[in-house]
């Protein structure tokens, strides 16, 4: 593949300062764009102040996303087309060629100067190939250095001559050093990868992917693409991305801007269900009674038993007449209502109003001729507000959970069965509180209450939803995530071997059913972008020990990778450790020391001793400050350019079981994209062997 890198002597008809001479024109494009953007005026244009915040609102944001990032290429490739195979898919005559860029730029007269990624006719960027050239003639990319476009690599797909061969400026894009939060992979996304990014908005993707295999930007990317492709109806339903934790969300924030998409949501699940403050903790088994999906049914009992038969008959007293519903009647309506299948605060809303239709029928067999106005007046009345809340009280979900937790009775009767007496038993708080506000929550508890509340009144559905590395996620987790998307699609995000929680999922079909998307469609990426060659097949060994039935992940990375396992005498080994961040310190990029809960205090008073600053996860790296001493526990999603592993044998040891104990460790041993050092006293585990190689 002819690659052709920046000589200062070439004049200007040289392909790569024509090129230049483009990006320039394209900058000074973009400039103009966003000059008329803040130009507008729209005081003439709008009827009140209220049309005129919100036009005002939708101009900055238009402003906004039209800035020149100077160190982000406006455009990536060139698509040279061999004829136009129909106008709505090369947009234009035989011979154009067009510029694919983060975002649409056009020139004073509206022509297209750069394309965005997500058009239909920049896919053959991504897709093209010897076999399949998309009548595309050449596919060009180009190299950047410091915002600088400094070289171009052509592929004459059209030529039978020219072989295949790999892209060595996409091998480069691909392992430059990453100091700052996650970039995107617009310039790099696979024929693999774009199959997802590009499905249509109708379904869920499931994406299963091993470690470096770009699940995250897919999920991401596919969130921008959907935003372009059906804007208004996204722009009105909403789009959520989920991750799994702050430093993770604060790791990924840039990356959608950065595609020109800056209103889309980032939250943690436990964000979703923050009905109450969290400030208690379960014990693994407490947790994973608390996150089974038969709580659902729990819950459901618990909520529906508030209704009661009703004591006596309602007398309405209206004027000089007195109308009479008995209570038989009243329990024919309370029976009818709880036979519809809606939420429980929809159906006490309603009875009022079916009551009073009760009495409206005998003041019209009186001879009477009540209307609507009439009908309201009586659902209002005392008499019929005093029965439903006799029949069907408020409920509380907060107080209804807390309940169910602290009165062994309520319980016994909502679980019977359902959960055996030592499950419920599990689940029973030992002292229970005086209060909602006074309680101490776990996190599971507030999952619960989120179902509860979606008993009551029904939770509003988004557009979009894309939960990230979600094989964590208990049934009643993906319950609360599926209420969020009952009415849209959803993009899952996980890979099944990075389960660290004694109630990660064990498939993806079981995730998918919890979530009310069944028979949604399930891909599997095993090509690895990221983690080296050597290193991947390292982590790989145990695989069979943590999820015997997942494709090995394979490397399409030339590099093999720095790739080090030290054994040291248990006396060295905080010395030993020092030692390899400071040998990866003498590198470019970003450095992770990954090291189990107990390790942290001693590695954090030898990194002092030996003068080296470290960041906490989810701060930013910067030149001057690129080393994160990471616990195990929040290593899942991020990646460094070298990371230090410390005592495997800790990480294993810091779980409640060696499952989810050597789970971790894969997490940890995958977390590189450049090199990998694992340090370490104790013997490792059998899984990996005694050697590297």
């Amino acid at each position: 593949m002819p690659s052709h890198a920046h000589d200062q002597t070439h004049d200007r008809p040289d392909p790569l300062e024509r090129e230049r001479a483009h990006l320039a024109a394209s900058r000074a494009a973009l400039r103009a764009m966003r000059a008329d953007a803040e130009a507008l005026n729209i005081a003439d244009v709008t009827a009140n102040w209220v049309n005129a915040e919100v036009l005002q609102g939708e101009v900055d944001a238009r402003i906004k996303a039209l800035a020149d990032l100077a160190h982000t290429p406006l455009f990536f490739g060139r698509l040279d087309y061999l004829h136009a195979p129909g106008m709505d898919a090369a947009e234009g005559a035989a011979g154009e060629n067009f510029y694919i860029g983060r975002r649409h730029v056009h020139d004073a007269d509206g022509d297209p100067m750069v394309i965005d990624w997500r058009a239909p006719v920049s896919q053959p960027f991504y897709r093209a190939s010897k076999k399949d050239p998309m009548d595309l003639d050449l596919r060009r990319r180009f190299g950047y250095t410091g915002g600088q476009l400094t070289a171009y690599e052509d592929e004459h797909l059209a030529d039978p001559a020219e072989a295949e061969q790999h892209s060595k400026l996409l091998q480069t894009e691909i392992e430059r050093p990453r100091v700052g939060p996650m970039r995107d992979i617009v310039a790099t996304i696979q024929p693999e990868q774009d199959e997802i990014v590009r499905a249509g908005i109708g379904g869920t993707v499931c994406v299963q992917g091993a470690p470096g295999t770009g699940k995250t930007a897919v999920g991401l990317h596919r969130v921008a693409y959907l935003l372009y492709a059906h804007r208004e109806r996204l722009a009105r339903s909403g789009t959520l991305v989920l991750g799994p934790n702050r430093s993770f969300l604060h790791y990924i924030e840039q990356v959608l801007p950065a595609l020109g998409e800056l209103e889309v949501k980032q939250a943690t699940v436990d964000d979703l269900v923050a009905h109450v403050e969290v400030r208690g903790t379960d014990d693994a088994a407490a947790a994973t009674v608390k996150g089974d999906a038969r709580l659902a049914e729990v819950l459901r009992r618990a909520v529906w038993s508030q209704v009661r038969a009703p004591s006596e008959a309602c007398v309405v007293v209206r004027g000089s007449r007195r109308w009479r519903v008995p209570a038989y009647e009243i329990e024919e309506i309370v029976g009818e209502l709880r036979r519809r299948d809606i939420r429980y605060g929809a159906a006490r809303e309603a009875l009022p109003q079916r009551i009073a239709h009760a009495v409206l029928v005998r003041m019209e067999q009186a001879g009477e001729a009540p209307d609507d106005r009439v009908q309201d007046a009586v659902a209002r009345n005392a008499a019929v507000k005093a029965v439903v809340k006799e029949v069907w009280p408020p409920v509380d979900p907060a107080k209804l959970v807390l309940r169910l937790l602290c009165d062994a009775e309520f319980l016994a009767a909502q679980a019977e069965g359902i959960l055996t007496p030592e499950e419920q038993k599990t689940i029973l708080w030992a002292k229970p509180a005086r209060g909602v506000k006074s309680a101490k929550w776990s996190a599971a508890d507030a999952v619960l209450i989120d179902e509860a509340a979606d008993l009551v009144s029904r939770t509003h559905s988004l557009g979009h939803v894309v939960l990230d590395e979600a094989q964590d996620l208990s049934p009643m987790q993906y319950r609360a995530v599926g209420r969020r998307c009952t009415t849209g699609s959803a993009t899952i995000l996980g890979d099944i071997a990075q389960g660290t929680t004694p109630w990660s999922t064990n498939t993806w079909e079981e995730a998918l059913t919890h979530l009310g998307k069944p028979g949604a469609r399930i891909e599997e990426l095993t090509l690895g972008f990221r983690v080296p060659r050597e290193v991947i097949a390292y982590a790989s060994r145990l695989l069979p020990a943590i999820a015997p039935e997942l494709t090995e992940a394979t490397s399409i990375r030339e590099s093999a990778g720095d790739f080090a396992i030290r054994p040291v005498p248990s006396a060295e080994l905080d010395d030993a450790v020092v030692a390899a961040c400071h040998e990866a310190l003498a590198k470019e990029g970003s450095i992770g020391l990954i090291a189990a809960e107990a390790r942290l205090p001693a590695l954090r008073a030898a990194l002092e001793a030996a003068g080296l600053a470290v960041l906490a996860p989810g701060e930013e790296t910067s030149a001057e400050s690129r080393l994160t001493l990471v616990p195990a526990t929040l290593a899942k999603g991020l990646e460094y350019d070298y990371v230090v592993v410390d005592e495997p044998a800790a990480i294993v040891d810091g779980e409640p079981d060696e499952r989810t104990g050597l789970r971790r460790l894969y997490v940890c041993l995958t977390r590189a994209v450049s090199g990998l050092a694992v340090v370490h006293a104790a013997a490792l585990p059998e899984q990996l062997g005694t050697s590297a190689g």
